[in-house]
């Protein structure tokens, strides 16, 4: 209970700030995976079973096996320490649910824009997003089958992001890898924040 001064009574820790972010990014990248693999709690998802009037639409690239598809939001909490839990939403990546990121990005923190390297097209539209919203980001490239299509220096010139965006290399099903993407974004954002 509060003791009357604002601050938590003798022996009670204050509640951990929140904080939101978001988990971007193209078509069958990881996204649902990501805050799945970090997740403190069981991850809220909207998959819905991909059908035959998607074919030719959603394309989850040459050999995936993806047989659903987010069609609003996941969400996720993971806490990092005593004084900071973040809120994780996971938006839909087909540019039909576009509609959708603005009511999510409200209030959001930063961004983990997830890239699947050998389908750089696909990130495009979730880049120029969180630019011109001027929300920090961090990309984080998707390494499928633990490899890359390209070097993180060929990603970073394709995708046209300046040396202040961070670009990682990580495994979205390793929750190890996706804390430490996490952590750099939190990282960015403070540094832009305090600048």
């Amino acid at each position: 209970m509060p003791d009357g001064t604002g601050t938590a009574a003798a022996g009670r820790r204050p509640a951990p700030i929140p904080a939101k972010i978001l988990i971007a990014g193209g078509f069958g990248v990881g996204k649902t995976t990501t805050v799945g693999a970090i997740s403190e709690i069981a991850p809220l998802t909207t998959e819905a079973a991909m059908t035959d009037a998607a074919i030719g639409i959603d394309d989850p690239g040459l050999g995936s096996d993806k047989t659903t598809t987010t069609v609003a939001m996941d969400f996720g909490c993971v806490t990092i320490d005593q004084s900071l839990k973040l809120y994780l939403f996971g938006t839909p990546g087909q540019s039909r649910f576009g509609f959708m990121w603005d009511d999510l990005a409200r209030g959001a923190l930063g961004a983990l824009v997830v890239v699947d390297s050998a389908r750089l097209d696909d990130c495009y539209p979730a880049i120029d997003y969180f630019e011109r919203a001027k929300l920090p980001f961090v990309v984080g490239v998707n390494a499928f089958h633990g490899h890359l299509a390209h070097e993180l220096p060929e990603i970073r010139w394709a995708l046209a992001i300046g040396e202040d965006v961070p670009l990682v290399r990580f495994d979205a099903r390793d929750r190890l890898s996706v804390r430490d993407a996490l952590l750099l974004l939190l990282e960015n954002a403070l540094n832009r924040a305090t600048r």
